[in-house]
């Protein structure tokens, strides 16, 4: 009988560990497949495509309109500007009226000199102007110049080096970058860390779609945004750029927002 009571206990620790065994086993197996996960880093902002290239994004306690135009009446449902940032002296970029009639009060205007020569003497207080390369800290971020040009012969007539912006946006280990008006220049393919981009793509002005997936694969941005996509030919192929990405680098998140949608 006590032989019968030893054999018992034995068999019961044995199975008591080989259970605790596999328990640990097993445990350890999800942790492993969680640890492997690629996990994307949430932006901590939210953007509004109002047109074109023109748009709002919300960052925290901070509204940064980018190219404000088609009018104030376009921004009555969004907080007034605390900073606002200009790439080039077109229409489709600068609109001095728009900007008269927002509540700029507390606003800082970042801007290219071309485009603070076009401004109204009142708002030279508020005016921060960067050449390309320059960077200027306000309300917690930092904001560099990043040039915007073209390449081809054919349309370097429609944005010269130097006289536009792109920017990139940078707060707490984010950075955005804006792209402007622009081919897939040497200064955009040179980015880094880029957690998410506006890259432009329209002709006869800027890029076609292929040359801006080329850029985009390039400098691996992770979230792109198409936008500014509308040419004289009608919009570009945005669903052939997301393919085009996607194909170079499945990592890239490609949004595709309704900037039309008003127009």
């Amino acid at each position: 009988m006590k032989h019968l009571a030893i054999l018992l206990l034995i068999c019961i620790t044995f199975i008591s560990c080989k259970e605790k065994h596999i328990e640990t086993a097993t445990t350890t197996s999800a942790v492993k497949e969680v640890s492997t996960e690629v996990i994307t880093k949430e932006l901590p902002f939210k953007v509004h495509s109002i047109s074109h290239a023109t748009m709002v994004l919300q960052w925290g306690e901070t509204t940064i309109y980018i190219d404000p135009v088609g009018g104030a009446e376009v921004f009555a449902n969004y907080p007034q500007p605390d900073l606002i940032l200009v790439t080039d002296i077109h229409g489709d970029h600068l609109n001095v009226a728009t900007i008269e009639g927002l509540d700029t009060s507390k606003a800082k205007i970042m801007v290219p000199q071309a485009v603070a020569d076009k401004m109204p003497e009142a708002f030279v207080p508020q005016l921060d102007v960067l050449n390309n390369g320059d960077s200027k800290e306000r309300f917690g971020f930092s904001v560099e110049a990043i040039p915007m040009y073209n390449l081809r012969e054919e349309a370097l007539k429609f944005h010269t080096k130097g006289r536009g912006n792109g920017y990139v946006i940078e707060k707490e280990g984010t950075r955005v970058y804006i792209s402007g008006d622009t081919e897939d220049i040497p200064e955009m393919r040179a980015l880094t860390n880029i957690d998410a981009a506006f890259v432009c793509m329209n002709l006869p002005y800027t890029m076609t779609e292929v040359s801006a997936a080329d850029a985009v694969i390039a400098f691996a941005p992770k979230t792109i945004y198409p936008y500014h996509y509308r040419g004289t030919g009608g919009l570009s192929d945005v669903a052939n750029f997301k393919n085009l990405v996607n194909k170079g680098n499945p990592a890239i998140n490609v949004i595709q927002l309704d900037w039309y949608a008003k127009k």
